[in-house]
């Protein structure tokens, strides 16, 4: 006979006042000052509460939190491999099925979260993401992105926009808007090749009570699902440290970042404004896309304006890649 796995019911918040004022991650990391990602770490455990294991594969957030028996995570938290954080939920939610198929184990399984950048979940980690949601693995992967490899010196990504100055795509005279691709849609990635996954979602640490809802609602769900953040890294993108939301909330009403949930087939969209603002007031403001001129502004509002114009739907890039371009 099958025995039920309990799992936890998470509870939706309408306001920040209805999340818990406890901390899972506590003072005492070493992230720079005004670091997205740290405060995705700080909402995304406070969506969990306290029976959630979290993994962090090799990146940013691993390297500025963690030294000898020193971490801020109040919660069991390993570090894995920027590869296989996919495959370490995967083992850790199967043994937790066997305990409790054996009865060995009679708890509610416990929230399983990877908390991956996005070279550890559409580039080196893929593999293990993508085999994670094929399999169909009880387990939450968030991806925060901030659009570099910003652990080992802000080099360039899938997930870095056109037009980005990276250490690994500096312009020049023979290149002279550095980076030159368009960064990979990772929700697409994960709906359009997982159909063990029923929930995946877009939030950005500008509207925290959604991002928290959305990982709540990823979790609650009995199977695999995947969370896309925004998370502005001031240090990569090199703006003020004090205007980081300012920066989140401009890609919205850009159009650069776009926040919706994938439920079962059915888009549902947030925080759109009326009127977009141009593209070029959100790069403006950042001194990796300062070297560009008005012509590489119009590429990006292209791309933009064609993704906007299909939501959900893959866009056809209105420029060519380098190659067709040779």
């Amino acid at each position: 006979m099958a025995i039920e796995v309990k799992t936890q019911n998470l509870e939706m918040a309408k306001s920040l006042r209805q999340v818990s004022q406890e901390e899972h991650y506590v003072p005492g990391h070493r992230t720079c000052q005004g670091c997205g990602p740290a405060l995705v770490y700080k909402l995304v455990s406070k969506a969990t509460g306290g029976n959630a294991i979290f993994l962090g594969p090799t990146g940013c957030m691993y390297v500025a939190n963690t030294s000898y028996l020193c971490a801020p995570f109040a919660y069991p938290w390993m570090h894995t491999q920027i590869t296989n954080g996919g495959a370490v939920a995967s083992g850790i939610e199967a043994a937790y099925q066997v305990l409790i198929r054996k009865g060995k184990y009679k708890g509610e399984l416990p929230s399983i979260v990877v908390m991956a950048g996005d070279g550890g979940a559409i580039d080196i980690g893929l593999q293990a993401m993508s085999a994670m949601m094929y399999r169909g693995h009880d387990a939450l992967f968030v991806m925060y992105d901030n659009e570099s490899y910003a652990n080992t010196g802000i080099q360039v990504s899938p997930a870095t926009p056109y037009g980005a100055n990276t250490t690994f795509t500096p312009p020049g005279k023979n290149v002279p808007e550095g980076r030159v691709l368009f960064p990979k849609d990772a929700p697409q990635l994960v709906i359009g090749g997982h159909p063990a996954v029923h929930f995946v979602a877009t939030a950005s640490v500008a509207y925290p009570v959604d991002l928290i809802n959305k990982v709540r609602r990823g979790l609650n769900y009995k199977g695999p699902s995947f969370v896309h953040l925004h998370a502005p890294c001031p240090k990569g993108w090199l703006f003020p440290a004090r205007k980081t939301i300012e920066v989140a909330k401009l890609a919205i009403q850009t159009g650069m970042w776009v926040n919706y949930t994938w439920e079962n087939g059915e888009y549902t969209y947030d925080h759109t404004p009326k009127e977009y603002k141009p593209v070029k007031e959100y790069m403006k403001g950042q001194y990796r896309f300062n070297h560009l001129s008005d012509a590489h502004y119009a590429k990006m509002q292209a791309f933009i304006d064609a993704r906007l114009k299909a939501p959900g739907k893959p866009v056809a890039i209105p420029v060519q890649g380098p190659r067709e371009q040779a």
